[in-house]
């Protein structure tokens, strides 16, 4: 009754895991869904001349200046006159060697009007940043830049889709490949032989390969916002080389060179059946205990080149898996922001425990249908527990660290998604103790098991022995050949029965099978972490003082009233449709979704139809946006849509309108949303 009653528990235990289980997959879905290519990690600060100022003079060259260093390419800073035409030099570089800052010089004798500036750049810790401003010379004027068109912020989404999936996989391959052989080399050395254990170690190897080439590759285009079709562009792999992640990915690839060494010595040192010692014997009397001294003593002897290999491959490996978490932490949040020198060598502590734990119980599954010692489980159960402990006190340090405050963990993106996290490692932990549970089921059903098989195999031996006996002495060849096959089918038959297991054995098999799959989740969810800002920028972001306006006739509003706003155009076309004016109307005009209606008309009045009609809203002295709307035709020169206007302050409305292949033009009005 009391067997039934504790299954009964553990089923419902593991009933409400598998719920939560679902939520957690739920909840992840909805953060995937919505969620969008990295944010910016390094924020723009403050340019010269000023965003949406009017100056009267042509500047020398535009300066930007940015919360932390940034990495610039060739063309990391552009701008544009009114027509769409460079008129920069083309060399961006630091001011006075500060990494914080970028300038770049401009062409001498600008005329006036509104000139666009589009920016793009790698923040510290390796994350893409980008946007686009204006200026204007004299006054405000026209411009057929399309400003969502040329500041690229955010890559293409089959490219940002690759690039996260191959960063997903370099995680999961290295926790496999580390967890893997510090699996085999601390708790089970007899596991170097199984050839599925093998498998692991060698899927691991190839998957972080394979995935750090594929990184390597996407790098590119995943920071200049191309395709998938520049992956193999020899110049952008020259060009991630130069930057900090790219020297780290190269010194991973060198590292993995070593690993494929280190592997082939464990499994060729390890992998090796070594001959067991004979057992110890009890002594009849005193005199034999001087005998059974000498016994442990070569049976010490014996075990002693194993135990020193495990010790020297051991230490090898501890060097080669610091030595890869390295290439991880010195390019991502952890060599950025406060307590940097704290911060990494915490960071690759909880990268190494969380392999240690994942690793290894991916190599649990495997061991528990090899003959895995229930004492080998045992061991293991007690490393997870440090393990897990080194990986909440590491996590606990690093959620801090990027969230900065408590409300960062509702009102930022990397808030929700830490949320998720701890979900996902809370349920982990709950099967963590249901496994805990069925270790000490499989201890108790081994050492039963082992007693009744030896009392079996004595048994058996002695009617054996007997039978043999009897019929070498009876001189029954046809015996002994009937012997012999029961002696194989009874062998056949145990090692079925070791294959299969015990039922406790099965349910741990079941339960860390569970175990392992969340731990993807919890993969999946730390590599979108990497991908979002820290709660600390996100936050410092959305309190940064507003700076000057975009210039243009503005349009206040109140609140939940609708606003209509007429935008003039002249794309300097012939057809008819080549002049006229945009009517936009917007309601509520209040944060949130805004229903939005575009009318467009000739110069007589007429509804017209353009080959391309853009509409975008941008929150300038938030560096926010353009968010364009999409919209939806609701008949001859009429479309509607809905825009998510996140925050209140100036905002500016650009109407992009192409009337035929080659004239374009960009119209521009401010909407105040908000008191």
């Amino acid at each position: 009754m009391a067997t039934r009653r504790g299954t009964h528990v553990v089923t419902g235990a593991r009933r409400r895991l598998g719920a939560l289980l679902a939520v957690l997959v739920a909840a992840l879905g909805l953060v995937l869904g919505g969620a969008t290519a990295a944010s910016a990690h390094a924020t723009l600060e403050g340019t010269d001349p000023a965003r949406g100022s009017v100056v009267a003079t042509a500047p020398a060259a535009v300066t930007l200046t940015f919360s932390e260093g940034v990495s610039l390419a060739a063309d990391s800073v552009r701008v544009l006159d009114p027509q769409g035409k460079a008129v920069d030099d083309g060399k961006p570089e630091h001011v006075d060697g500060k990494a914080a800052t970028a300038r770049v010089a401009l062409r001498s004798g600008l005329g006036n009007g509104t000139y666009t500036v589009a920016w793009r750049a790698v923040s510290e810790d390796s994350h893409p940043v980008g946007g686009a401003f204006t200026f204007s010379i004299g006054a405000p004027s026209d411009t057929s830049v399309n400003a969502a068109a040329v500041q690229g912020a955010e890559a293409q989404g089959a490219v940002a889709f690759a690039y996260g999936t191959a960063r997903t996989v370099a995680y999961a391959a290295f926790a496999l490949l580390a967890g893997a052989a510090a699996f085999v080399l601390v708790v089970w050395p007899g596991g170097a032989a199984v050839r599925g254990v093998q498998r692991l170690l060698m899927t691991g190897w190839v998957a972080l390969l394979l995935s750090t080439v594929a990184v390597l590759l996407l790098r590119g285009p995943y920071e200049r916002g191309t395709g998938l079709g520049q992956s193999f562009d020899l110049s952008l792999v020259r060009a991630t080389l130069d930057e900090r992640i790219g020297t780290a990915l190269a010194a991973r690839l060198l590292l993995l060179a070593a690993a494929g060494v280190f592997l082939s010595l464990l499994v060729g040192q390890l992998g090796t059946p070594q001959p067991k010692p004979a057992a110890p014997q009890p002594p009849d009397d005193p005199e034999d205990e001087e005998e059974a001294e000498l016994r442990r003593l070569e049976r010490a002897a014996a075990e002693a080149p194993q135990r020193d290999t495990r010790l020297g491959l051991g230490l090898a490996g501890l060097a080669l898996a610091l030595a890869l978490t390295a290439t991880w932490v010195g390019a991502d949040h952890s060599a950025v922001g406060i307590q940097v020198p704290l911060a990494l060598p915490l960071a690759a502590l909880h990268l190494l425990a969380m392999a240690g734990w994942l690793g290894g119980l991916a190599v649990l599954v495997v061991g528990l249908r090899h003959g895995l010692p229930a004492a080998a489980v045992d061991r293991f159960s007690k490393l997870a527990l440090w393990l897990v402990s080194a990986l909440v006190a590491t996590g606990v340090y690093q959620s801090w660290r990027g969230l900065g405050s408590w409300s960062a963990l509702v009102d930022t993106s990397y808030g929700r998604l830490l949320l998720i996290k701890v979900g996902c490692v809370a349920a982990m932990l709950g099967v963590a103790w249901i496994s805990r549970a069925w270790t000490a089921r499989l201890r108790t059903a081994d050492e039963s098991t082992g007693d009744v098989s030896t009392g079996e195999s004595a048994s058996e031996s002695a009617v054996v022995g007997a039978g043999e006996g009897g019929a070498a002495q009876g001189g029954d060849p046809a015996r002994a050949a009937q012997l012999a096959r029961q002696r194989a089918l009874r062998d056949r038959a145990r090692g079925e029965r070791t294959s299969a297991g015990s039922p406790a054995r099965a349910g741990l098999r079941r339960s860390v099978v569970v175990e392992t799959s969340v731990a993807v989740l919890v993969l999946v969810v730390t590599t979108m972490l990497t991908n979002s800002p820290p709660g600390r920028v996100a936050q410092a972001v959305a309190a940064a003082p507003a700076g000057p306006g975009t210039p243009g006739a503005g349009a206040p509003a109140v609140p939940g009233r609708t606003e209509e706003l007429k935008l003039p155009y002249d794309t300097g076309g012939r057809t008819p449709n080549a002049k006229g004016t945009a009517t936009v109307t917007v309601e509520p005009v209040a944060t949130g979704p805004n229903q939005v209606t575009l009318k467009l008309t000739d110069a007589a009045g007429q509804p017209a139809e353009v080959p391309e009609l853009d509409l975008a809203f941008t929150l300038p002295d938030r560096d926010l946006g353009p968010l364009p709307v999409t919209l939806q035709p609701q008949g001859t020169g009429s479309w509607t849509g809905t825009a998510q206007l996140p925050l209140n302050g100036m905002w500016v409305v650009s109407v992009t309108v192409r009337s035929s292949d080659i004239d374009q033009v960009t119209a521009t009005q401010q909407l105040k949303v908000g008191p």
